[in-house]
C-alpha cells in the first residue's frame, strides 16, 4: 500500500527507503507489529555497511499506526549503546495515545474525514486487543481507572 510513496520519498530525497511489512491487527494483536518493526530496524542498523548507508543518517518514519510504531521503535532504541543512534523520527498523523478519545482535537476534527473519533477508537482496540466489544466505554472514557488517568494526565491533557 505504501510502495509508491516510498519510491517518491527515496527519489526526491536521494535516500534509501526500507519499508517494513508488519503483521496487522486484528489477526495479530499488539505487540506483533511492534516486534516486527523493532526486529527489522535492529537488523537494518546492524547491517548498514551491507546497504551502503551512513550510520549517522538513519531516520525512521511512519504514518497513522506506523507513526505509533516508529515512535515506539525510536524510544526503544534511544537507550541502545550497541547500535547506531537514529538521527530522527518522522511521524505523520501518528496514533500516539488511546487513553482519551475526548480530547479537544477529536471534537474539533469530528467532521474531518478520514479517521473520525469512533474509527480511531475502533482501530486502537483492534490493534491492542483484537476486540471492539468495549468501544462505547472507550469513547466515554470509562476504560481507564481514575488512578491511571491521574498518573498520565500530565501527558494526555487538553491543557
Amino acid at each position: 500500500s505504501h510502495e509508491r510513496i516510498c519510491q517518491y520519498i527515496a527519489k526526491e530525497s536521494g535516500s534509501l527507503v526500507m519499508s517494513v511489512g508488519y503483521r496487522l491487527a486484528p489477526e495479530h494483536k499488539y505487540p506483533a507489529a511492534y516486534e516486527d518493526c523493532l526486529s527489522a530496524t535492529q537488523h537494518f542498523l546492524q547491517h548498514l555497511q551491507h546497504y551502503g548507508v551512513d550510520p549517522a543518517r538513519v531516520t525512521v518514519c511512519g504514518d497513522s499506526a506506523g507513526g505509533n510504531l516508529a515512535a515506539a521503535v525510536s524510544q526503544t532504541l534511544a537507550g541502545s549503546s550497541d547500535l547506531p543512534r537514529l538521527r530522527a523520527q518522522i511521524l505523520i498523523y501518528p496514533g500516539l495515545q488511546a487513553l482519551d478519545f475526548n480530547l479537544p482535537s477529536y471534537h474539533q476534527n469530528r467532521g474531518v474525514p478520514l479517521l473520525f473519533r469512533e474509527r480511531a477508537a475502533f482501530f486502537a482496540l483492534q490493534y491492542v486487543q483484537g476486540d471492539t466489544s468495549n468501544l462505547e466505554e472507550v469513547l466515554e472514557g470509562s476504560h481507564i481507572p481514575p488512578d491511571m488517568r491521574l498518573k498520565y494526565r500530565k501527558w494526555v491533557s487538553p491543557d
